[in-house]
C-alpha cells in the first residue's frame, strides 16, 4: 500500500447560520500519521466527513493527490473511513465483514484472489483464526481491529478514523494506540485520524492540528504543541499546564520580564515582545519545589495545599502568594522531602521551561449549534 497526499485548501463548511469549519488550511505528506485534535463542537469530525465525501464544503478544495474531490460522492474518492462504533454487521461472520467491501471493488488487481486478501488483512491486524466469529462473540479491541482490516482490504491511499478507540477502556485503548500507531507504519498509508484525547494525539501522531472554533489554533509534532503551545488555549488543552495571569515588562535581547504579583521572573520562550496583560505558561513537570526561604531570580515562595500519591510520582498542589494554584509533578526517589499540606516551600520557575503567550481567551464552543455535525 502507499499514501496519499491530503490537502484542504481554504475549507468553510456552514450548517444555516453555524460556521463548523472556517477557512482551514493544511496539507497533510503521503505515509504521515495526522491527528485533528480538539474538545466536541471544534469542526474536527466536520473536517474529516468533508474529506470523505460525507459532507460536501460550502467553500474550498480537498485535494487527494492533487486532484480536487471536494464535489466528488464518496465512493469514488480512494480513502475508507473508521467509525467509532466499528459499523460490523452482525449477522456476519469476521470473514465475511472484512471481505464485504470487496464485491463492490470492481477493478482490484488479479494478483491475489480474494481469500488471500481477506487471510492477509486479519493477519495485519492479529485476527488470524477468528473468520468463523461473529462481532458479538469478540472484545472491543477486537471488534475494532475487524473494522480495521475491513478497511484496509480495499487498499485505500488515505484512511480516516473518527475517534475509533473512543468506545474502549483506559488500559486497552493505551495498548492499541501502540499498535495503531505500528500499523500504521507496516501499512505506510495516510491516517487521518479524529480525537479529543490528547493522550491519543501525542502518542500516536506525527502532526497534530490543534482545532477551536472550527479554526487551526496550532499544527505541529506533538513535542512543539506540547513544548511550544503558541496560545493560552492550546496550551490549557494539551494536558496539564499552569496558566497564570502575568504583566509583560519587555525584553533584553533574548530573556524577557513578566511581573508575576510582587515578583519578577525571567521568561525564555513565547511571545517575547508582547506588553501590559499577558499570561505565562509551565508544565508540571517543569516546576522545581526547593526549601522554604530560598532566594534568588524566578523563585518565589509558596504553600503546598495537598499532595497526591500516584506511585513513581506525587503530584503537588502548592499555592502561591498572588493566590494562584499550581500543579507540580516530582519523582517519588529515595530521600525525597514528605511534603505536608500547609509546608512552606519555594517554587522555582526555569526560565527556559516558562513561556509568555497573549491572554486572550478563546470564544465558549457552541455545543448545542454543533452536536449534529460533531456527533
Amino acid at each position: 500500500m502507499a499514501g496519499g497526499d491530503v490537502q484542504l485548501v481554504d475549507l468553510v463548511k456552514r450548517f444555516d447560520e453555524v460556521v463548523a469549519v472556517d477557512g482551514i488550511n493544511v496539507t497533510m505528506p503521503a505515509g504521515e500519521f495526522f491527528s485533528l485534535l480538539g474538545p466536541s463542537g471544534c469542526g474536527k469530525t466536520t473536517t474529516l466527513r468533508m474529506i470523505a465525501g460525507f459532507e460536501r464544503p460550502t467553500e474550498g478544495q480537498i485535494l487527494l493527490d492533487g486532484v480536487d474531490m471536494a464535489q466528488t460522492p464518496p465512493h469514488k474518492r480512494d480513502v475508507n473511513t473508521v467509525f467509532q462504533n466499528y459499523a460490523l454487521f452482525p449477522h456476519l461472520t469476521v470473514y465475511d465483514n472484512v471481505g464485504f467491501g470487496l464485491k463492490f471493488w470492481k477493478d482490484r488487481p488479479q494478483d491475489k484472489t480474494d481469500e488471500q486478501r481477506i487471510g492477509e488483512a486479519l493477519e495485519l491486524v492479529q485476527l488470524s483464526g477468528y473468520g468463523r466469529r461473529r462481532p458479538g462473540q469478540l472484545s472491543g479491541g477486537q471488534q475494532q481491529r475487524v473494522a480495521l482490516a475491513r478497511a484496509l482490504i480495499l487498499e485505500p491511499t488515505v484512511l480516516l478514523l473518527d475517534e475509533p478507540l473512543g468506545a474502549l477502556d483506559a488500559k486497552l485503548r493505551k495498548a492499541l494506540q501502540i499498535e495503531l500507531k505500528a500499523l500504521q507504519e507496516a501499512v505506510g498509508i495516510t491516517f487521518v485520524y479524529v480525537t479529543h484525547d490528547q493522550e491519543e494525539a501525542l502518542t500516536m501522531s506525527d502532526r497534530i492540528a490543534v482545532m477551536s472554533n472550527g479554526r487551526i489554533e496550532q499544527l505541529g509534532s506533538p513535542t512543539e504543541v506540547y513544548e511550544e503551545p503558541v496560545t493560552a488555549y492550546v496550551a490549557d488543552f494539551l494536558g496539564v499546564s499552569n496558566l497564570m495571569d502575568a504583566q509583560a515588562l519587555g525584553r533584553s535581547g533574548d530573556v524577557a520580564t513578566v511581573k508575576l504579583g510582587d515578583f519578577e521572573v525571567s521568561v525564555e520562550k513565547g511571545d517575547l515582545d508582547i506588553t501590559g496583560d499577558s499570561k505565562i505558561v509551565i508544565r508540571p513537570e517543569r516546576v522545581r519545589v526547593e526549601d522554604p526561604g530560598a532566594t534568588g531570580r524566578n523563585r518565589i515562595p509558596a504553600m503546598v495545599e495537598r499532595l497526591v500519591y500516584l506511585g513513581a510520582t506525587s503530584q503537588l498542589f502548592i499555592r502561591l502568594p498572588m493566590g494562584d494554584t499550581i500543579q507540580v509533578l516530582t519523582q517519588n526517589a529515595a530521600g525525597r522531602p514528605d511534603y505536608q499540606a500547609g509546608a512552606p516551600v519555594t517554587v522555582f520557575f526555569p526560565p527556559e521551561a516558562v513561556r509568555v503567550v497573549a491572554p486572550a481567551d478563546v470564544p465558549p464552543i457552541d455545543d448545542q449549534a454543533l452536536v449534529l455535525q460533531e456527533g
